[in-house]
Parts: structure tokens; sequence; C-alpha cells
């Protein structure tokens, strides 16, 4: 696997943000899109999903594409030294509540590093950054997340998705799976992608 385009598509799936890499065929930033839903079919490079509206939505996959897998995890996979992404909430208690947890492999350390708005959630942040202390508490742990410049303390509430990264093949794009993917409209219904994650057994790629 071409690992610096595996950490190029991690990124943008970690940050849960658009990031303007290389766009595909003149396209700008404000052009991509993001698409999820569960695998219906795959005919060569074009992929035929079905969006949690009900929609059929056909991705035609860039040639050659490299997919990233996403597998589950649990709070006790997180060890100090270790490096996540995690999308996070303000809370009452004013430290931020985790809502999603992405581990990298150890390979990955310092994609993406730092702290930034994340738009899936109100007021929402995205924090990648290593585990610097972990400490348990009843309504799970407490994560010092630290990245160059800061640093940030995260709860990780019981029931929090986690989930960390893998390598993964189109082999992978089987009926049923759950996908998330990258690109540009290209209207009616139809994407140009150039970065597919999936959900590997029975995992659905978190926001």
């Amino acid at each position: 696997m071409d690992l610096s385009y595996f950490r190029k598509t991690a990124l943008m799936f970690a940050t849960g943000a658009v990031v303007a890499l290389t766009a595909i065929q003149g396209a700008s930033a404000a052009d991509r899109i993001r698409v999820h839903g569960t695998v219906e079919s795959l005919d060569g490079d074009t992929l035929k999903i079905k969006s949690p509206d009900g929609k059929d939505v056909m991705v035609m996959m860039k040639s050659g594409i490299n997919v990233l897998g996403v597998k589950n995890a649990s709070a006790a996979d997180i060890k100090p030294g270790d490096f996540v992404g995690v999308g996070s909430q303000p809370t009452a208690s004013g430290v931020n509540g985790a809502v999603q947890v992405v581990i990298f492999p150890a390979s990955m350390k310092g994609t993406g590093e730092g702290d930034r708005p994340w738009d899936v959630k109100p007021n929402g942040s995205m924090t990648n950054a290593t585990v610097a202390n972990a400490v348990k508490d009843v309504n799970g742990p407490t994560l010092t997340l630290a990245y160059k410049g800061g640093e940030r303390k995260i709860n990780i509430p019981n029931g929090t998705k986690i989930v960390a990264l893998a390598p993964a093949t189109k082999d992978n794009l089987k009926p049923g799976a759950g996908v998330s993917v990258q690109g540009v409209s290209r209207g009616d219904n139809m994407v140009a992608a150039d970065r597919v994650s999936v959900g590997l057994d029975g995992v659905i790629p978190p926001m």
C-alpha cells in the first residue's frame, strides 16, 4: 500500500472536515462532498451505494484508488503514547466530551496534528494528538491530548464510537458494508471519488 496516499486519506477521514488536497479534474475544495451509505454493488471502478435517506448514489472511483479500512476498537485500546483523532463537544463540566475516537496506527503518528473546529457537531472540535495521560473515571476515561502548541482534556463517555484505522482493498467493498466517500459531485446522485473508507466486520465509518 502507498503509505503517503494512506496518510492523506486518513487525514481527511480523521479530521471530519473537507481538506483541500489535490482537487480532481480542476474542482475547488468548495466543490468537494462527503457521502455515507452502504454498498449495493461494485462493478469495476463503479460503486453503487444506498445513502441513509434511501437514495441510490453512483460512485465513480479513481483508477487504482486505495481503500481505507475502519475497524471497531474500545477505550481499553487507547494507551499513553498513542496518536488519536477525537471529535468532541463542550459539556457543562468544562471538559469536552468525545463523540467519536479514531486510533491511528503507529506509522501514522503526527497525521493532521492539532486542534481545529469540527463541523459535524455544534461547537465541535477535532483534536489529532498524542495521548499524554489517561485517567479512569466512572463516566469513562479522561484523556490529556498533547499536540504542538497546546493540549486538551477530553472525557470518553461510555458508549462513545471508537474505531481504529486499518488497511483494506476493493475486495472489502461488499454488499452491505458501510462506506464513506469523498469526492466531487457530478449531479444526479453521482460522485467522482478519490477517497473511500469502508467498515470492516460490520463497522459503520464515523463522520
